[in-house]
């Protein structure tokens, strides 16, 4: 359904017809004023487009045109310099701007690369530090059996780690 705005607009310009048209009309209060208001609204539409129609350019003026206004550009006192001037398809990362973004990226890359280097010495022991004491294969308990010792000397703690054992040798009970 149409507002009353849509159906005015439609109504001057003429594209309301049959039932449509004589619903318009009879919801109108002052029909005389409204057929005033379309003949100035025609009129109005009529001197737009007869005074403000822009002339048709043949190929010659435009292309002469355009080179007045290349000139006017040119010449202009108010030109940028040519540090600051920017062809039209130019964009924001030129490779000078490029080559100082990277640059400044492997500055700081280095910078902190140093910084963590520096707060750990190599030196150090790791707190995962184990030392294996021994390691025996008994062929004849199992053939495909190991047995590993590691002691982690910050803590105190020693660790019997065996795999492939059907049982555990005599010799490794607890005392």
């Amino acid at each position: 359904m149409k507002t009353f705005e849509e159906k005015w607009t439609a109504w001057l310009d003429g594209q309301l017809s049959g039932r449509e048209l004589s619903e318009f009309e009879a919801s109108l209060p002052d029909k005389a004023a409204a057929e005033a208001e379309k003949a100035d609204a025609r009129k109005l539409g009529e001197l737009l487009k007869r005074e403000l129609s822009a002339r048709t350019l043949t190929n010659e003026e435009f292309f002469s045109h355009q080179l007045l206004e290349r000139i006017a550009r040119l010449r202009s006192p108010r030109r940028r310099p040519a540090r600051q001037a920017r062809e039209p398809g130019s964009t924001w990362w030129t490779i000078p701007r490029l080559l100082w973004t990277g640059v400044a990226s492997l500055a700081v890359f280095l910078v902190f690369t140093v910084l963590v280097v520096r707060e750990k010495n190599p030196a150090d022991e790791s707190p995962y530090l184990t030392q294996i004491l021994n390691a025996r294969v008994d062929p004849v308990t199992s053939p495909n059996a190991t047995v590993s010792i590691f002691e982690v000397k910050k803590d105190r703690i020693t660790v019997l780690w065996t795999e492939g054992l059907q049982s555990l040798p005599a010799d490794y009970a607890a005392k």
